[in-house]
């Protein structure tokens, strides 16, 4: 390593929840704490067991088998655009990052498979955003099938938005971000609207303060402080608005649906889950959990197109090329936000994906704390990572995410 990355080295932390109960304070994970650290690395492998979820099973189907083809990646160089820290290895970004899993596929074999932080192959891990984009291709089979009109506003599926702030907006904004919707998504203010939120989906504490007694309650209370159709503006809760939508039109709960439609289509290897509210409402914005193969699977389901093993064709081919290509105004509109100043021109984000670089392409589902699938197209490299940051937001680690791909895609071609 050159320069500093200014990265905090990975350390074994406290063992926390391990041997037999009552755990001293110092190693008791809870709603309270589970999200900071060194609480969240356990916490991201355990989440069924502090908060309620739905599973979401992979049936007794056909998996999708990956082949492999393994190789040390750990020398690759690489260095960090818009930033002075010089240069690094792979190996050294993955110690330096609070990895948990790793894995590489390239023209759909295994290069790397790596799990760190206690986590196993057969275990799921929170993909927290990575969860909107898988969503977003539900909405893909549905819309496929013809069970979801995304140029339909979203009271005329789920009339009870009628009299809410959401009245007029249409499917497809809901999947863009682009929304009239009041909503702070600011991880750091406790009387933030995403702090509510947590409390609602049961990811923290009651304060003991009113607060609506569902999701559909809460949906119903939101304001709107622009007009649906402007820019993208990065609002969670749109996709929970989305899953409400998804399971009118297909009427199934969203568990059921994510796996009738995708899951078990896909050929996943094991079971995933998604945090439910105390009614069953599921966190389709960020509470799904998966392991590190299943996510390289959906990663590899949008290379190619949505089709999957045995040539399944899972996702419309159109769903993925127009969440590529984006809407005509994408750019401009995704340009004319204050979240996105660090994005690449011609950047924008379509169907719940974050779509770097519509033309080589590149394009990536990404989580706070360092969750990632990052999709490089010409190279035909889908790149997971699966991390437990101490922050939940970190432009150097994700512009770090990127330039790592970027030359591990390069390597990889390099060496055919």
């Amino acid at each position: 390593m050159t320069a500093s990355m200014e990265m905090e080295p990975e350390r074994d932390e406290l063992r926390l929840m391990v041997g037999a109960p009552p755990f001293t304070a110092e190693r008791l994970v809870t709603l309270e704490n589970w999200q900071r650290p060194p609480y969240n690395r356990w916490a991201f492998q355990h989440v069924r067991e502090l908060i309620p979820t739905a599973a979401i099973p992979r049936g007794d189907g056909r998996v999708w088998e990956l082949e492999r083809d393994e190789r040390d990646l750990s020398g690759i160089r690489f260095t960090i655009e818009q930033a002075t820290v010089g240069e690094f290895t792979v190996g050294e970004f993955l110690d330096g990052s609070y990895t948990d899993g790793f894995l590489v596929l390239h023209r759909g074999r295994i290069v790397t498979e790596q799990y760190r932080n206690g986590l196993r192959p057969a275990a799921p891990h929170l993909l927290m955003s990575v969860s909107k984009s898988i969503t977003g291709l539900v909405a893909g089979t549905l819309a496929g099938l013809g069970a979801l009109d995304v140029t339909a506003t979203v009271e005329s599926i789920v009339p009870e938005l009628k009299a809410t702030s959401f009245r007029g907006a249409t499917v497809q904004q809901l999947l863009d971000m682009r929304t009239g919707t009041k909503y702070s998504e600011d991880y750091r203010d406790p009387d933030s609207d995403i702090a509510v939120s947590d409390r609602v989906y049961l990811w923290s504490p009651d304060d003991g303060g009113p607060r609506p007694a569902d999701a559909l309650e809460y949906f119903a209370g939101l304001g709107n402080d622009g007009e649906h159709g402007g820019p993208f503006r990065y609002r969670s809760i749109l996709v929970d608005v989305l899953a409400w939508v998804l399971e009118r039109s297909a009427g199934e709960r969203f568990p059921t649906l994510l796996a009738n439609e995708l899951w078990q289509p896909m050929g996943a290897e094991h079971d995933a889950e998604i945090t439910v509210d105390s009614r069953g409402n599921p966190l389709a914005d960020g509470g799904i959990s998966a392991t590190l193969r299943d996510a390289g699977r959906i990663g590899q389901l949008a290379l190619r197109r949505g089709e999957a093993g045995q040539g399944r064709q899972v996702v419309p081919a159109e769903w993925i090329a127009d969440t590529i290509a984006g809407a005509p105004d994408g750019p401009a509109a995704f340009a004319g936000s204050d979240d996105v100043s660090a994005h690449p021109t011609g950047a924008h984000y379509r169907n719940c994906w974050w779509v770097t670089d519509p033309n080589l392409p590149l394009f990536n589902a990404s989580g706070i704390h360092g969750q990632h699938i990052v999709v490089h197209v010409p190279s035909e490299t889908v790149v997971v990572k699966l991390s437990s940051w101490p922050d939940p937001v970190n432009a150097r680690r994700r512009r770090a995410t990127l330039a790592a791909v970027t030359a591990i895609a390069a390597a990889l071609e390099a060496d055919r």
